[in-house]
């Protein structure tokens, strides 16, 4: 079969993976409106085209935090990669690494960050990081992406406790045995006997984090910070005053508050209240390169993809993540083309066509 494009990709994955692992992958939280409308809510926005203006050379470059990157679409946090693929998170950072682009890597990864650094050497790599009820876990492993040269701490805020993600609760979702969340290898020998969730042991997530947690990052480490969850104005304002260097928004693939709004949908906010003083990325329903379009027209300096990474995986480890990220952007250059844009900068809130939002 020609892969065509990431649904070709969703479809074999959906095919292949076991039930459990399809279902924990695609869960979505209560009735996953929230994941269903972050597909949905790119369908609603149109694009107003520009005609004659020689896109015979166009360039997908940008910059994230001063890096320069391919396209602007990097690999968001995922947790298990080897339930999709034996070489789990190492294929993911060895596609990113080949295709020059940006990896967060999940502190619930099924290698650790010292395997990925090694797996990946020359890669551009930020790390996603929970804070825990024993701070000095999340501590340690802050000192260990420093030492790798991870270059930012993405710090996800909107976990206080998990969403209720109903498969996963009728399969009694387990990381088989042969796996395991590898940075916390040997850290909770003393809970070996405590319920597990999502392979550590229940309630390790801190739920009492608030804003002065941000200053507690700041205090120990010269990481730029990205806070990864901000769905309101509200909150991006309170980011920027926090001094963070960037935010995600990002509603975690609607896993997490079903009923919230699909991010396309509040990142025009946050951009106009940011008003450029921190770079805004999002993630969220992006599938195609119009997606991409769609998103960067409306202030996005970047997107990162969660689930078509992991069925890139499941279809052919790192060369079909490596796949994924060359149809996004083939996708991104032909769209900005026929949109009469020739580099990333032509891309602005002039493509949308307001009256349909």
């Amino acid at each position: 079969m020609t892969m065509v494009c990431l649904t070709d990709f969703e479809q074999y994955a959906k095919q292949h993976l076991s039930k459990s692992t399809w279902d924990y992958y695609e869960a979505g939280a209560d009735e996953c409106t929230t994941r269903d409308d972050n597909l949905q809510a790119y369908k609603r926005i149109r694009l107003r085209p520009r005609i004659l203006r020689d896109v015979s050379i166009s360039d997908t470059m940008t910059t994230v935090l001063g890096t320069e990157i391919s396209f602007p679409v990097g690999i968001a946090p995922t947790a298990f990669h080897c339930l999709a693929w034996h070489e789990g998170e190492l294929a993911t950072a060895r596609a990113t690494e080949a295709v020059n682009t940006c990896y967060i890597t999940s502190t619930y990864s099924t290698c650790s960050v010292e395997e990925i650094a090694e797996a990946a050497p020359n890669g551009y790599r930020w790390f996603q990081l929970y804070l825990y009820r024993d701070r000095k876990l999340s501590e340690q492993i802050i000192r260990r992406v420093e030492a790798l040269g991870y270059k930012a701490l993405v710090f996800t805020v909107d976990v206080p406790y998990t969403g209720k993600r109903r498969n996963d609760i009728r399969n009694q979702f387990k990381l088989p045995p042969h796996l395991k969340v590898k940075n916390f290898d040997g850290m909770f020998q003393d809970q070996a006997e405590s319920k597990e969730k999502y392979g550590t042991p229940a309630n390790t997530l801190d739920p009492s984090i608030s804003w002065k947690d941000v200053g507690w990052l700041q205090s120990i480490t010269r990481l730029p910070i990205i806070i990864k969850g901000i769905l309101t104005k509200e909150d991006a304002e309170l980011a920027v005053e926090h001094g963070v260097q960037g935010i995600i928004v990002s509603n975690h693939g609607g896993r997490q508050l079903d009923g919230g709004p699909a991010t396309i949908d509040c990142l025009p906010e946050i951009v106009d209240t940011v008003q450029g003083r921190v770079e805004v990325y999002m993630d969220g329903g992006i599938r195609t390169g119009n997606d991409v379009l769609k998103a960067i027209a409306l202030g996005a300096k970047c997107v990162f993809i969660g689930r078509p990474a992991i069925w890139g995986l499941a279809y052919k480890g790192e060369e079909g993540v490596r796949d994924i990220l060359q149809i996004l952007q083939d996708e991104l250059r032909l769209s900005m083309a026929l949109s009469g844009c020739r580099n990333v900068a032509e891309i602005n809130r002039n493509l949308i066509q307001f009256s349909r939002l």
